[in-house]
């Protein structure tokens, strides 16, 4: 008999202050009782595959109150590309492009990088999860293949080190260069999806975190969740004091503690309405 989650925790994309408030949040919500690490499966997407595999490899989220600082012997890796990132973004909101074809276009901008630094970023990633291998935590990470432009989704069971699945799950053309794994190159999650909320079918509970829900229509999680199909969910959203804290440019590091600590106040709020029916699901 086929066994689903009781408990799903989605993460969604958000950039570097998305994953700041993101871990932010977590460190809140546990200490207010709502541990998401507890979570019987967590789907992570770009920045959310960053603070999913922090919790799955019980990491304390708290410990990314800063930004992970580089050190003395890191290379020098290549600034992000402004035009690069500006074709990718209108590729995707080209309505006259079907979604495959746009990511397609966009993979294909991607596998322009190079891949010259991939183990200097998997070295980093692992430096800041915590490990290079999966946990025994149940947790997918969604990335997309630049080539085709369909969606992967890595786990435990599959043969890409965990590090190396976070890093291609939120490698954007024009900030990272697509990940290697098996001989395939991948891009970031976010691509297909900045939540793919679907991939948590069935759970008793769903929490959607969806840093991004401002810049998003909210019709694109709606479809989601009705795919998945939870007995009930539950969506966190950034309030206006979070989006304030995030600035205009969602990959600024000089943001990372403002919007750690917006994380972190927005716990308050919301951990009045999760902690009984998180309590429930269980």
């Amino acid at each position: 008999m086929q066994q689903f989650p009781i408990r799903s925790v989605v993460l969604g994309a958000g950039g570097v202050v998305g994953t700041a408030w993101m871990a932010g949040l977590a460190t809140g919500l546990r200490g207010l009782g709502v541990d998401l690490a507890e979570s019987d499966l967590t789907v992570g997407t770009s920045a959310g595959a960053i603070v999913g595999a922090v919790l799955a490899t019980g990491r304390d989220p708290s410990e990314l109150a800063e930004p992970p600082r580089p050190t003395s012997t890191d290379v020098q890796l290549p600034p992000a590309d402004p035009r690069t990132i500006g074709r990718v973004f209108s590729i995707l909101a080209d309505e006259n492009l079907e979604p495959d074809a746009a990511r397609q276009r966009v993979g294909q901008i991607a596998l322009e990088m190079s891949a010259e630094h991939e183990q200097v970023h998997v070295e980093r990633m692992q430096k800041m999860i915590g490990s290079r291998h999966w946990p025994d935590a149940s947790l997918l990470v969604v990335a997309v293949d630049a080539r085709s432009g369909k969606r992967e989704v890595f786990s435990r069971f599959g043969e890409a080190a965990l590090a190396d699945a976070v890093v291609a799950s939120r490698a954007t053309p024009g900030f990272y260069p697509p990940m290697t794994i098996g001989g395939r190159r991948f891009m970031d999650g976010g691509m297909h999806s900045a939540t793919n909320a679907d991939l948590a079918s069935s759970a008793r509970l769903l929490i959607a975190v969806h840093p991004l829900a401002h810049l998003f229509p909210a019709t694109e999680l709606e479809l989601e969740l009705r795919e998945a199909q939870p007995g009930e969910s539950v969506v966190i959203r950034p309030d206006e004091r979070s989006i304030a804290a995030f600035g205009g440019d969602l990959n600024s590091r000089a943001n990372w503690r403002p919007a750690f600590e917006a994380g972190v106040l927005q716990a308050r709020a919301e951990a009045g309405r999760l902690e009984q029916v998180w309590v429930d699901a269980s």
